[in-house]
């Protein structure tokens, strides 16, 4: 079971001293959050999320707020296929002659991109765009945009390179053997990207809302501050019926395009 030249028993060991001393580390105080009086006040809040609130001049607030996150994620998504297969071009070496002279400077891009989370690009941009989907909207096409850039590169480099090979040796020009050899390989798998990406982004556009990014966040974030626990919890169903959708919906694309 164990042996001094293992390096893998080495790691195992490193990351179980790890994490027992991340748990020392931290004050958790698990005596105060099992407590009668902690245990208490969760059950009130729990009965009170538990009634949710169905006065239908506050469910057509919702419906409202639903499209508008639907609207979010759909355009920041398809904005950021658009760049993200822009940017994977030159961020692509797709056969050895090729130079890729901007590869390290646009995967730099990418990464950086995708490195500032959601939330972060839509507290940034509420400067500029002030509150409302707008900035909602671009901040999920830029986090996205470095994420499916980067994707799409790796489905263009990691393909098979027999057909565009064939076309280069027949002196077939780069443009041409993108459009009738890379991108044909290629399209199932950046569709099958893009909509694991739009259904991750109505979660995040759901939360942008809480900066005042608009949808459904910026509902929850208002009820939720006011503690209003009904209409909190209408507002979540709604959250939660909107990516069982989204889900179902890009769950059968992607099996059409298996098919």
């Amino acid at each position: 079971m164990w042996n001094l030249h293992c390096t893998a028993c080495w790691l195992t060991l490193g990351l179980v001293i790890l994490v027992l001393s991340s748990f020392a580390s931290l004050d958790l105080q698990w005596r105060k959050f099992l407590s009668g009086d902690a245990l208490a006040s969760m059950g009130r809040f729990i009965q009170e999320l538990t009634q949710p609130q169905a006065d239908l001049a506050f469910l057509r607030k919702i419906f409202w707020a639903s499209l508008e996150t639907l609207a979010m994620s759909a355009v920041g998504t398809a904005l950021a296929a658009l760049a993200g297969l822009a940017l994977a071009l030159p961020a692509a070496k797709t056969h050895p002659d090729d130079p890729a002279r901007w590869r390290d400077l646009t995967r730099l891009l990418l990464n950086a991109l995708r490195s500032v989370p959601e939330l972060v690009w839509a507290a940034l941009l509420l400067i500029s765009a002030g509150l409302g989907p707008l900035a909602g909207t671009l901040a999920l096409a830029l986090h996205t945009t470095g994420v499916l850039g980067r994707l799409f590169a790796e489905s263009f480099e990691n393909q098979p390179q027999g057909p565009a090979e064939a076309l280069r040796l027949r002196g077939v020009r780069p443009a041409q053997v993108f459009w009738y050899a890379d991108l044909p390989q290629a399209l199932p798998q950046l569709v099958s990207y893009t909509l694991y990406r739009w259904e991750n982004n109505i979660r995040a556009a759901a939360i942008l809302g809480v900066v005042g990014a608009g949808g459904l966040g910026q509902m929850l974030a208002f009820h939720m501050g006011l503690f209003q626990m009904m209409e909190t919890s209408s507002v979540l169903i709604a959250t939660m019926i909107l990516v069982a959708l989204v889900d179902g919906l890009s769950y059968l694309t992607r099996l059409g395009l298996q098919r």
